[in-house]
């Protein structure tokens, strides 16, 4: 009976939702490009935060407690997303609207569509970066938006599902992080000087250890 009780979000941007998937219909040797891209994408917002963490070693403790604030704070953005998901319960497109062309495969019924997980991920990265590492930021700002159009242009969720993940996400993402950059700093420092220095910290070497001493 639930499953009758779910939202239907078609009514709010299904048109233009059929005019993206549309153009996959046009573009169908795009297809399987973005196909592999929504997922792969997720990687690379992973591996931005690595990146961050690295240039962090060699910077002061309140880069380095950013750093490890960010992944933190994508996981709290999506466990947010995921209660909104539950709460809203719509219903994915390629059920309320299954004569538009859908590239993805149609997930159970029970796997809402608002917001978009996928794009929660995206844009909790780009606010998290934003207080570590601008420039990683807007690296990571735009694959945000190849990954939501990505989410549409497949057929997985409608575009106020992408955009509503962006709204909840970053300001999320961003609190967790300031947050956790301020409380968390006395730890972080403590263990940049015990046996966790080695990895949290980067030493000159060479003839730049030999200058500093």
């Amino acid at each position: 009976m639930h499953q009758y009780l779910a939202f239907d979000g078609s009514g709010i941007d299904g048109g233009l939702f059929r005019t993206i998937t549309g153009l996959a219909r046009d573009t169908t040797w795009l297809n399987t490009p973005m196909d592999l891209w929504t997922n792969a994408g997720l990687v690379v917002f992973a591996v931005l935060m690595v990146i961050g963490f690295l240039r962090a070693r060699h910077r002061d403790t309140a880069a380095m407690t950013l750093a490890l604030a960010a992944p933190v704070a994508v996981v709290g953005a999506f466990a947010v997303a995921e209660v909104a998901k539950k709460l809203v319960a719509e219903v994915r497109p390629c059920y309320s609207v299954p004569h538009a062309y859908i590239v993805e495969a149609c997930p159970v019924r029970t796997d809402y569509a608002f917001p978009s997980g996928h794009t929660t991920t995206a844009a909790a990265t780009v606010a998290a970066l934003w207080l570590l590492d601008r420039q990683l930021a807007w690296i990571a700002t735009a694959f945000a938006v190849l990954e939501g159009f990505s989410r549409v242009y497949l057929g997985a969720h409608y575009p106020h599902d992408v955009l509503g993940a962006a709204v909840l996400a970053l300001p999320v993402a961003y609190l967790i992080s300031k947050a956790l950059g301020r409380w968390a700093q006395p730890l972080v420092a403590r263990l940049r000087t015990g046996a966790l220095e080695p990895v949290l910290t980067r030493r000159p070497s060479g003839a730049h250890a030999a200058r500093a001493r």
